[in-house]
């Protein structure tokens, strides 16, 4: 199948990857809506809060037309608990000149002839002087509405005044007006009772009334006013939504490793952000459209004197430059749960600066033109000068705003400024491909999710634009003091295989031999992590480098399946990540069809090829597997008339049809994985990576999946890794077991068995006695048999079977054995004689023990062994047969030892499984590990554990 390239390609990829976009927007309707619609909620918001603010004014005689005044008399003093926000115990009112006695009488006189309400003597305080009753007022504040301050002159001059608090106070939508409500009242009060003192005559008649003159209503500033002030807030926090999505979209599919799935299969960077930027900036127009139309709909002067053409502008390009920033921001953010802090830290600094910018720094001529550039890259900055200019052009009812033609004019007929909004709109557009190519920058020399990165200058280095890459590796952070990558230290194999396979690749690469039957050949493949670094106080700390693959030799042949297994960390997965390009190698190479690895136009050409079913399924949960295979399948560049087709039969192939239209999300992890496995083989690829491919499965699921790639070998090299003996067992046409970094072995799977397994298995059924279920014939007979002539007991013992491990050094004397043993089948009681390998589950405990038990007597690794004569043994993980300390004697010269049997746990790390009973430590066996100190602690029974030479032993 001839696959697409170049431009044609890049359409496909970019048509696939714009269509993806689309449809997770479509499914994610909630966000989607909200960062359409948004605008039209805080417009709506703005436009409450306009009303609101312009109603309340409107119950002020200052802002009501007044046609017909009515007038006011007979005014009381109101009680002090009428007056807002008062502070209780509160008082009517404060006076001062209580050192006369005519004043006191007339206040007395105020205080009975209240209109409506006499005030009680409790709800007035008086003072000699008014300097006593200002030093009350400080010391009682807010807790009287006003004072009346009394002098008497003489008999017939009374003077008095009148001290309130003016300002005017609102509550609940009323205002509250000191002059009418306090002052007028004590006003009344005290010229009717001090006339009345002063003509002798306590009856005397007064009236009283007042009124304003007919007028119209102030107004016709509220509503501007209101909208110039809060419009650039709503505004920042409307673009902030868009913002927040555009980034958790983008970081997501870094975080889940979507991205990095896409590129193992060959996209091109450059659909890949462009189809993003597309479909963001498409939101973006129909959001920003919105936010116009909505705002001339609720008849704002802004949206509706200024050009729609430039206030549209003004928001579609300031949230397209936030698409740039979120850009950006998604290289240096690793998990999508944090896109929601940035984008309130982003709109807190922004509304920060909005603020700074209202003040005019710095767009004025005071301020340096450096300075207004670095303000005017943060998007938020421009866009807030951008609408100050608008603001200020409908800020009266008679401003007639910006028409397009007077853009680029400065505002108030200046003959020069510093900023129109013509510069507003080419600072946006510049600041936009600013933040998009720091975005690019980012994304190469950040570390992604797999901690690999570019170098800083990488695109100054020709080896960038011809694709010949060189040896030097780039991980960690850009900050960070890592030296060079220590160089891993070549060690012989101690298989005989492995060491062979090796002295053959060595010879094929010196030799520059092309073997048309390899598919892979590995060149010292190794792979070291640098370890983590920390920056602290003048200096720097970091861990030791890990060496995950410690130079890997190996061939793998064309239509063959190499069944690749190992322990957890054994270097599995990260050898299959080096070969597929995800982390750049260390050291060494490799050759896969041609196309060396460490070559970026070589590594372009092995993807091509390829296909990869990752350790953890990569998928997205909104699309259907249907889709899944679409979107890879136009990545790969297959023939757009044969990509459904194609995409037929695969979900055929994995028994996905019925599922082909659900989505991801609702999948079980079995079906999941059948998916992960329709994906790799898209495209018909030469080389298949399937890493541990039916995890999950039911076992008719599994049984299936392994007729597919024992049926997908045609015309392909498969590599498999898989923690399920029985599925190596059956597909592997070669298997290599992998622990610490290394290849330990390597051969079909009955090499391994007859190399590594403890012997030949034989089990002895016998037949079941009707009556009681009893053996007819006694065991003894025959375990005397197996022991004088094999020097063997049995494993396992039943009423059914016996079961014997027959050491492989015994191989010789099988054949005359089994033949005595079956002519004598009746004298011993057997039904059955079966004889067979060792499981490849056993081979690879021993090959995992062995390489644990290396490491851990290097790296002092131990774990307790609890045995069941209380004694607690410290061993090296991975230590078989072992000598407990202070248990020599005359009969057990050596002392006393057990065997210890090891398993996996669900984490894949070995752990104890049980023990033998003790026995004795043969005399000519040798001591592989005996610690320094023995005993540990004092009083306890504690003990480190002495490691026998399993060989020696046998």
């Amino acid at each position: 199948m001839t696959l697409r390239e170049g431009l044609p390609l890049f359409h496909q990829q970019f048509t696939a990857l714009f269509k993806k976009n689309l449809l997770l927007s479509w499914r994610n309707k909630r966000a989607t809506c909200l960062h359409l619609f948004s605008s039209f909620f805080f417009i709506l918001l703005i436009f409450s809060i306009e009303e609101s603010s312009k109603a309340s004014e409107l119950t002020s005689t200052t802002h009501r037309n007044v046609t017909d005044p009515k007038a006011l008399v007979s005014l009381p003093i109101p009680p002090c608990e009428d007056k807002f926000f008062v502070r209780l115990p509160c008082f009517d009112f404060v006076w001062s000149g209580n050192q006369s006695r005519r004043v006191t009488d007339i206040v007395s006189a105020i205080m009975a002839n209240n209109p409506g309400r006499p005030i009680p003597i409790n709800k007035v305080q008086s003072f000699k002087k008014p300097e006593e009753v200002d030093a009350w007022f400080m010391s009682h504040p807010m807790q009287v509405p006003g004072a009346l301050h009394f002098v008497e002159k003489n008999a017939t001059v009374i003077s008095y005044g009148i001290q309130t608090n003016s300002s005017s106070e609102k509550k609940r939508g009323r205002r509250e007006d000191p002059t009418f409500k306090f002052l007028v009242p004590l006003q009344i009060a005290a010229e009717r009772e001090i006339t009345r003192s002063l003509i002798g005559d306590p009856k005397f008649s007064w009236g009283f009334g007042f009124k304003e003159f007919a007028r119209p209503g102030i107004g016709g500033v509220v509503t501007t006013s209101a909208f110039y002030l809060m419009g650039p807030v709503f505004f920042l926090a409307f673009s902030m939504f868009g913002f927040v999505l555009q980034l958790g979209s983008v970081v997501t599919e870094k975080e889940l490793k979507l991205r990095e799935a896409m590129t193992t299969m060959g996209v091109y960077d450059s659909a890949y952000w462009l189809s993003w930027l597309l479909w963001e900036g498409i939101l973006t127009f129909v959001s920003s459209l919105f936010l116009v139309l909505f705002g001339m709909m609720f008849q704002f002067d802004f949206f509706l004197k200024n050009s729609f053409v430039l206030v549209f502008l003004l928001f579609f390009l300031f949230q397209f430059n936030m698409i740039g920033l979120a850009f950006a921001l998604s290289s240096i953010i690793s998990k999508s749960s944090s896109a929601t802090t940035v984008g309130f830290l982003v709109f807190l600094v922004g509304f920060i600066t909005q603020i700074v910018t209202a003040t005019g720094f710095p767009y004025s001529s005071s301020y340096s033109v450096g300075s207004r550039v670095i303000w005017s890259l943060f998007p938020p900055n421009t866009f807030s000068a951008g609408l100050q200019l608008l603001l200020e052009a409908t800020s009266s009812p008679g401003d007639p705003g910006i028409s397009w033609s007077e853009r680029a004019i400065c505002a108030g007929g200046e003959s020069t400024c510093i900023i129109t909004t013509n510069k507003i709109y080419i600072w946006l557009v510049g600041t936009f491909f600013f933040w998009f190519v720091l975005a690019l920058y980012f994304d190469n020399i950040i570390p992604n999710a797999s901690g690999v990165r570019k170098s800083i200058f990488y695109f100054l280095k020709p080896s960038y634009w011809t694709g010949k890459e060189g040896n030097k590796v780039e991980e960690g952070s850009i900050c960070s003091c890592i030296g060079s990558v220590p160089h891993v230290e070549h060690i012989t194999p101690e298989d005989e295989d492995v060491l062979e396979e090796e002295i053959l690749v060595k010879q094929q690469a010196k030799d520059g031999i092309v073997d048309p039957n390899i598919a892979v050949q590995i060149h010292g493949l190794a792979k070291t992590y640098p370890g983590t670094t920390k920056l602290g106080c003048c200096k720097c700390t970091k861990t030791s480098p890990f060496h995950a693959v410690k130079g890997l030799w190996l061939n793998i042949a064309k239509d063959q399946l190499f069944c690749l297994l190992g322990p957890n960390g054994a270097g599995k997965t990260t050898t299959i990540s080096c070969l597929t390009g995800i982390n750049p190698v260390t050291g060494g190479d490799a050759i896969i069809y041609g196309n060396f690895i460490r070559s970026s136009v070589g590594m372009s050409n092995i993807r091509k090829m390829i296909g990869v079913c990752p350790q953890f399924d990569i998928l997205w949960d909104a699309l259907s597997s249907e889709e899944h295979l679409h979107l890879f399948a136009s990545i790969k560049g297959l023939p757009p008339a044969s990509i459904k087709s194609i995409a037929v039969k695969l979900l055929a192939d994995v028994k996905l049809t019925e599922a082909a239209k659900i989505r991801a999300g609702s999948y079980s992890g079995g079906m999941k994985r059948r998916l992960s496995i329709a994906i790799a083989l898209i495209g018909d690829p030469k080389l298949v990576f399937l890493d541990e491919p039916t995890t999950g499965m039911d076992p008719i699921t599994r049984r299936h999946v392994w007729d597919i790639i024992q049926e997908s070998k045609k015309g392909r090299a498969i590599i498999l890794t898989t923690h399920s003996m029985e599925e190596a067992d059956i597909l592997g046409d070669r298997i290599g077991i992998m622990a610490k970094g290394r290849l330990r072995c390597i051969g079909t799977s009955i090499r391994l068995k007859s190399r590594f397994g403890t012997g030949f298995i034989t089990t002895v059924s016998f037949p079941e006695n009707k009556k009681d279920g009893a053996r007819s014939t006694s065991p003894e007979p025959l375990k005397r048999f197996f022991k004088e002539h094999l020097k063997v007991e049995p494993t396992e013992e039943s009423k059914a079977f016996m079961t014997f491990v027959i050491p492989h050094d015994k191989e010789q004397l099988l054949t005359g054995f089994f033949a005595e043993l079956q002519d004598r089948e009746s004298e011993f009681g057997i039904s059955d004689i079966q004889l067979g390998l060792a499981t490849l589950e056993e081979v690879f405990l021993n090959i995992a023990r062995r390489a644990e038990l290396e490491s851990a007597t290097v790296e002092g690794t131990m774990v307790t062994l609890e045995l069941e004569s209380g004694i607690a043994v410290e061993i090296p993980v991975g230590a078989r047969f072992v000598g407990i300390p202070g248990t020599e004697n005359a009969e057990n010269p050596r002392g006393i030892m057990v065997e210890v049997y090891w398993q996996q746990d669900g984490s894949g790390s070995m752990c104890i499984s049980g023990h033998s009973p003790e026995m004795r430590i043969p005399e000519n066996v040798s001591v592989i590990y005996e610690p320094s100190s023995q005993v540990l602690g004092h009083g306890q029974r504690r003990v480190r554990g002495i490691v026998i030479d399993y060989e020696s032993y046998n």
